[in-house]
């Protein structure tokens, strides 16, 4: 066990831990979609209560023409560069449609439209954005510089692109390791969780691997290069996250292939309105009134309405609840999920050690409690996870410590320090141990086996060189983690998969506490997106729950991502599609109902706004639509399937869904 009276090792580690990956963020106003929305909402708002009051035309209409200019300016010349290309996208129709309102009379509903659709922009670029900059951000991890060694013995610091297998490089303390490679000389205990996800840090030795940007304990390390900068485990994640990504392309290129054919579509059907009545001799004004009215209440608004109010819906309501929801997207998609894969550390567990067997030795004269107050004052100086475990472990039972004093450490071996006139060890049984072979310590590591056996870390105590007790630490199971599993399984249909960087011993453990009985243990990132991909490629729809950058890509390959808000590395949160604020596991069954009720409004909305649209198109083309009707219709529809939506704003929505996600 690894100890330091300095702050800098441990604190660098402690605060790896905490922030995962280094925070880069586009400021909001520095995206030009961002500004041009705002500017338009202004000037919209500024628009409505002159016109409402009745103040001068000129007034309230140039305030609606610059909200016109602002909000839809870009729109419109993407379309027409677009329309160079031969390609004719929904935004510059809505423009158009936003432009035919205004010549009409209908300034304020065209001003409304142009308004949506430059927020939804903004909305967007800010989104990707936030994605660009935690992956730019993982790439910080690595350290831009590394100490490589050089014939002579002596250090040189170069960059860790200029770094080639073989190279020798030297880690100091609490330094982050500079490149992939192995260990030739040194020990110390590594801080790799965000590379596999392990909740402690682990011993490294000659002959062990270690990753770049994981962080070096209170050891030196001497590491020969075994990859590139640009092949290593970190750069491969940021490969795969964008890769992962990617392969979502599909839906969006359906959506530009519908989004054409109703383009096209809409135009035709418009002209044909205006142009058949005056073949047949109508006036001008008429047939254009007809075809401005063809093109209100045919527009795709009501249809988009229909859909969008339960899924925002849901989404609120899922926000009052701690569980933020990216995008109206993710909401339908949670409902499609028919499998689930869980990460371990983090997730199904809290990510913290803590001390879950306290076991005296027999002739130690010791009870648990002075067990445990021996080796908290022991452990005391240090910053190590497992000795601050074992101090909580003493302040959570009221104990008093005594000052230690003579404290030192040992990378992977422990502490020691002088308690009330004795020398006390605390650290691993195999080493405190070393040599001996009489009957207590033979009985010693019989039971530390045992705790090991159960999935616990066992860690020793000694008093003037003779065992006293063993304590059994544990990654502490989520309260809400065994009912999450049964929820799960009862809106799937399936049992869901655990996929860890743990060892298989102690995620078999886990698993069995919980009722899963699909473990994949020993991963690597790119071993967990093969493990989705694989229930994908068998037609499963996969949603992935998990905490570190280790899971990233994992949650960005999956159907749906969800990660845990609370200790969760930037990277997974930006991949994820939605975040478990308080680390509420139960949530996500929950949210998984809420997302099925909000698809089966979206289906009942969507019938209204095909019936409303259906009979005003046809009242249209077969007699005579007055404007002010078809308008009425049309927002008619629209208000009505909007009510419908709201619906799920309420909390009984919540507790119905929790009631059928069998919380």
């Amino acid at each position: 066990m690894t100890s330091t009276l300095t702050p800098s090792p441990a604190g660098l580690a402690a605060s790896a831990r905490e922030t995962g990956v280094p925070r880069r963020r586009t400021r909001t106003l520095a995206l030009p979609e961002v500004r041009w929305a705002a500017a338009a909402t202004g000037f919209f708002l500024l628009a409505l209560p002159p016109q409402l009051t009745g103040a001068p035309v000129w007034l309230w209409g140039s305030l609606y023409a610059l909200a016109y200019a602002t909000g839809g300016w870009e729109s419109g010349w993407e379309g027409l560069k677009a329309l160079r290309e031969k390609t004719l996208d929904v935004d510059l129709l809505m423009v158009v449609a936003a432009l035919g309102a205004a010549a009409i009379g209908q300034v304020m509903d065209g001003a409304l439209l142009i308004v949506i659709f430059a927020t939804s922009g903004a909305l967007e670029a800010l989104a990707t954005a936030r994605t660009a900059d935690s992956v730019r951000g993982l790439l910080d991890l690595a350290p831009p510089t590394a100490t490589r060694l050089v014939p002579d013995g002596s250090g040189q610091a170069v960059p860790v692109e200029e770094l080639t297998v073989g190279d020798l490089i030297l880690v100091r303390p609490g330094e982050r390791v500079g490149a992939d490679g192995r260990v030739l000389d040194g020990a110390s205990e590594v801080d790799q969780a965000t590379i596999t996800g392990e909740p402690l840090p682990v011993v490294k030795e000659p002959g062990d691997e270690v990753f770049a940007g994981t962080v070096n304990g209170t050891g030196a390390l001497r590491v020969r290069v075994e990859r590139d900068a640009s092949d290593s485990v970190i750069a491969r994640i940021v490969r795969m996250v964008e890769e992962a990504s990617e392969t979502k392309a599909p839906t969006q290129l359906f959506i530009e292939k519908v989004e054409q054919r109703y383009s096209l579509g809409m135009v035709a059907a418009t002209l044909a309105v205006f142009l058949v009545p005056l073949a047949f001799g109508d006036d001008l004004t008429g047939a254009l009134l007809r075809a401005m009215t063809f093109m209100i209440v045919a527009s795709p608004c009501a249809v988009v309405l229909a859909t969008m109010p339960p899924l925002l819906s849901a989404i609120a309501n899922a926000g009052r609840h701690g569980v933020l929801v990216k995008s109206a997207v993710v909401m339908e998609r949670l409902g499609q999920v028919d499998a689930v894969a869980l990460d371990k550390t983090g997730t199904l567990t809290e990510g913290v050690p803590r001390v879950t067997d306290v076991r005296p030795l027999p002739g130690s004269g010791l009870e648990e409690r002075e067990l445990v107050a021996l080796a908290a004052a022991a452990e005391h100086p240090s910053e190590h996870p497992l000795a601050r475990a074992v101090v909580d472990a003493a302040r959570e039972r009221g104990l008093s410590l005594s000052p230690a004093e003579d404290f030192d450490s040992t990378p992977g071996v422990g502490v020691t320090a002088t308690v009330d006139g004795r020398v006390v060890a605390v650290g691993s049984p195999a080493r405190l141990l070393d040599g001996a072979s009489d009957a207590r310590a033979a009985h010693t590591v019989a039971l530390a086996a045992e705790l090991e056996e159960d999935g616990r870390t066992a860690v020793l105590v000694t008093a003037d060189g003779v065992p006293v007790g063993i304590l059994g630490l544990a990654d502490r199971l989520r309260p809400d983690a065994a009912l999450t599993v049964v929820s799960l399984t009862a809106l799937t249909g399936t049992a869901p998969a655990l996929l860890t960087g743990d060892n298989p011993r102690a995620a078999a453990r886990l698993a069995a506490e919980v009722g899963i009985e699909d473990v994949r243990a020993g991963l690597l990132p790119q071993h967990k997106v093969r493990e989705v991909k694989e229930l994908q490629d068998a037609g499963r729809r996969v949603l992935v729950v998990g905490d570190g950058v280790n899971d990233a890509p994992a949650l960005a390959a999956a159907h749906t991502g969800v990660a845990m808000g609370r200790a969760g590395s930037d990277l997974a949160l930006e991949a994820a599609d939605a975040v478990i604020v308080r680390d509420e596991l139960a949530t996500v069954p929950t949210v998984i109902a809420l997302s099925r009720h909000a698809r089966q409004l979206v289906v009942q909305n969507l019938v209204i706004a095909g019936v409303f649209i259906t009979g005003l198109v046809v009242w249209n083309l077969a007699g005579t639509l007055p404007l002010p009707l078809g308008v009425a219709g049309h927002e008619g529809s629209t208000v009505i399937v909007g009510l419908n939506g709201l619906r799920l704003l309420r909390d009984a929505a919540w507790r119905r869904a929790s009631s059928e996600a069998g919380r």
